[in-house]
């Protein structure tokens, strides 16, 4: 197994005095790191946002822009923030090294520095570094761009807020019977084929997938990220779903497999936006009406025998830029008075009405 204390790493050296600065560049040289040098904070901050590094050495008493300052710019830059810092300075008093660590440096050494002791700091904090990061990568894998990119502003914290934002249902028609009549790898790699091709038509639109249940999915437009124009960003995601779809299903047909066809519900309006479960285990999902509806369109598509339903707050909010078909009002569970539906019809369709 690697031993991460002692693998190289990019090391960015900020110390106004040429003399530390060439001694601090020789010790971490010959410990196998690579090291840049800054001579003052101000330069140090344009160096990180240019470039990629691992840690970074930093004095307090410099010119132009002193140690504490760029201690309190990295905590304000999501990018930066989790950089490890550690403080090499002459200064004396706890109250200097207590600011230091509370302004998130990783440790504070005094000058001069122990080449042994300054050996084992690095070591420990690049451990704890490629951990965090490890634990970023685990994060990015397993959730949204869009839910890693909040979590990291942010922060994690179970609750909501109230957002105005366009929700989607969609799921493959009769996927019972289709799983039924095929082996379950073949099943398995339907279902990877079938979510790459939906994944990118929703998150190229903006829209972030929080939910998927067997062939079935629920996206949010609108959240955790702002998104203008919500409604319309789901109705084109939509229509690129069923258009790859089609495309897929001539490849289908060739290899005498059947046919997919998919319905899709979009309802539009205020919902609570949030993440929701334990401290232990938790997932980012909305709730509200517009929730529930866009589930009740997608259910009904198969009624409607039409590929994409939406509401009237998301016809309205289309503002004439696609052709819609009215349906009149439907009678929807758990809404007490009927719905006004509208159906997207899919330019390159050849039959829209025909059974799903």
């Amino acid at each position: 197994m690697v031993d991460l204390r002692h693998a190289p790493a990019h090391v960015l050296v900020t110390d106004d005095n040429k003399v530390n600065r060439l001694l601090m560049t020789r010790n971490l040289e010959l410990l196998g790191h690579t090291v840049r040098c800054a001579e003052n904070g101000r330069m140090a901050l344009e160096m990180l946002q240019q470039n990629g590094f691992d840690l970074m050495l930093l004095d307090v008493e410099m010119p132009e822009m002193n140690g504490f300052q760029v201690l309190e710019a990295l905590a304000g830059d999501s990018r930066l923030r989790d950089l490890p810092v550690i403080v090499t300075s002459s200064l004396e008093g706890v109250a200097n090294i207590a600011r230091c660590i509370e302004l998130g440096a990783e440790d504070y050494l005094h000058k001069p520095v122990n080449p042994v002791l300054l050996k084992a700091r690095i070591g420990s904090s690049l451990e704890k570094k490629r951990l965090r990061d490890q634990q970023k990568e685990m994060v990015r894998r397993f959730v949204t761009p869009e839910v890693a990119q909040d979590l990291a502003q942010s922060g994690f914290a179970l609750g909501g807020r109230r957002v105005q934002s366009t929700v989607m249902f969609s799921d493959i028609r009769a996927f019972t019977t289709l799983v039924e009549s095929q082996p379950p790898e073949e099943t398995i790699e339907l279902l990877n084929t079938y979510y790459t091709l939906v994944f990118e038509a929703i998150t190229s639109h903006g829209g972030v997938v929080n939910q998927m249940i067997g062939d079935g999915l629920m996206a949010i437009f609108g959240a955790p990220q702002p998104l203008a124009d919500h409604a319309a960003a789901a109705v084109r995601a939509a229509l690129d779903m069923v258009e790859m779809i089609e495309l897929l299903n001539v490849e289908r047909t060739a290899s005498a497999k059947t046919a997919l066809r998919i319905g899709v519900g979009i309802a539009t309006g205020e919902t609570i936006a949030g993440y929701t479960g334990t401290q232990q285990r938790a997932t980012y999902t909305c709730i509200g009406d517009a929730v529930n509806l866009a589930a009740r369109l997608e259910t009904h598509t198969k009624e409607a025998r039409r590929t994409i339903l939406i509401d009237a707050a998301t016809c309205a909010a289309l503002e004439g830029r696609f052709p819609v078909e009215a349906l009149g009002k439907a009678q929807f569970r758990g809404k007490a008075a009927p719905v006004e539906v509208f159906a997207v019809p899919w330019v390159g369709a050849k039959n829209e009405g025909a059974s799903r």
